[in-house]
């Protein structure tokens, strides 16, 4: 009988996924399932990107360029105008998501055997991408007690080795939450020249800062012009994660050379994806208003009903829509599937990720959790009184 593939057997589940099938049996019993598992919000897609592929006129529907059509990477280096990245439309290469925007970045930039650094927990399908590329992760952990901040500068420096060709940062971060400063953003600099790194940098979340605090992004550190890639999409910033669009930004040539070659091979990226994102940059601001007020509240009502648990810890995020938070449990693995499996109050329940599958280092994750805030606070709030009634009957509750 022919095997699978090694890389398959190495290739993970998803552990924002992988409980969906207990998921589905609690519906069919009659619970109520609250989906905080994944970040895929409620608010409503900018009309004038569904009204643009309602009306799309072509009587053909073609391949666009590799690239992505150059509409729409016109419209995008304006779009980076106005948020300060000066970039041209020829350094924006569209993919079919972040996600193949990433796997184009790895594997134009590394071989198979070369190692990334990255702080965790970090977004889990960067492991996918890793084993799809041949690249091994090398983890730097953050703590829950700092908010998950970036290291020490001398945790990256122990991990870089002969192998090490990039550092990968989320900012903000998913599934944190946190925002790095430029002050952070600085150190890697400096990392980056001193070793002559990649820095890779998932953006994806730009839009989503609170308290004030202003998004930095990668492309305004100077002198990194040959080293870093950005990765951008669509899919949170205007609520479209089913049109499938995302892109790298790099000024580095060769990159943008090899990554063009990577999407000359699939040919190209889908077009009514690109002909709803092309719309929705003309998204009125009014629309980011509302979805910022809206997220806010969601964000401060977890985040005081998750500290008003007994044993339940969770720091205050300062962007994106996600919370990494501990709770009094003995295995998140266990506990989120017990959720779905057994446990229902008022015949609802609810469905989280482990935060297992956002660590690669042995131990860590056991008793956190990753809740995504995209649900209405109205639900939100019977989401966060069944969470904690559950952890008051949890049988591997940790006292």
């Amino acid at each position: 009988m022919p095997t699978i593939s090694k890389k398959g057997q190495m290739m993970p589940e998803s552990p924002i996924r992988k409980l969906v099938p207990y998921a589905e049996m609690a519906k069919s019993r009659g619970t109520k399932v609250y989906h905080l598992n994944i970040g895929q919000p409620d608010i409503e897609t900018p009309s004038v990107a569904l009204d643009a592929v309602r009306n799309f006129d072509q009587k053909v529907v073609e391949y666009s360029h590799s690239a992505g059509i150059l509409s729409y990477r016109q419209k995008l280096a304006s779009y980076y105008h106005s948020v300060g990245i000066e970039v041209t439309p020829d350094e924006i290469i569209v993919g079919a998501g972040a996600s193949e925007a990433i796997l184009f970045t790895m594997q134009s930039c590394l071989d198979p055997g070369d190692e990334i650094i990255i702080p965790e927990p970090f977004y889990a399908n960067y492991i996918g991408f890793a084993v799809n590329s041949g690249v091994e992760i090398v983890p730097i952990p953050s703590s829950i007690e700092s908010g998950f901040a970036l290291p020490p500068i001398a945790d990256f420096e122990k991990a870089i080795s002969p192998r090490t060709k990039a550092i990968m940062i989320c900012n903000p971060n998913n599934p944190t939450g946190y925002l790095y400063s430029r002050e952070e953003l600085e150190v890697l600099r400096k990392l980056v020249l001193k070793y002559d790194l990649y820095l890779f940098a998932d953006e994806v979340y730009r839009e989503f800062t609170y308290d004030g605090l202003k998004h930095e992004s990668v492309m305004h550190l100077e002198g990194l012009e040959e080293h870093i890639v950005m990765i951008d999409s669509v899919s949170k910033r205007y609520s479209a994660c089913g049109v499938r669009i995302g892109n790298l930004v790099t000024k580095n040539k060769a990159v943008l050379a090899t990554a063009l070659k990577f999407a000359q091979a699939r040919l190209s990226p889908p077009t009514f994806g690109q002909v709803a994102a092309e719309a929705a940059v003309d998204t009125p601001s009014s629309y980011f208003d509302m979805v910022m007020d809206e997220y806010l509240a969601r964000r401060d009502l977890v985040v005081k009903e998750i500290n008003s648990m007994e044993g339940a810890f969770c720091p205050v995020p300062k962007g994106a829509f996600y919370v990494t938070a501990k709770l009094p449990i003995d295995n998140a693995d266990k506990y989120c599937q017990w959720l779905l499996e057994e446990f229902n109050h008022n015949n609802q329940t609810v469905m989280l990720a482990p935060a297992t599958g956002f660590y690669t280092t042995p131990g860590k994750g056991h008793n956190e959790v990753r809740i995504s805030y995209v649900l209405n606070v109205n639900d939100l709030k019977n989401a966060m009184d069944t969470l904690a009634a559950s952890l008051k009957v949890y049988p591997g509750r940790v006292v």
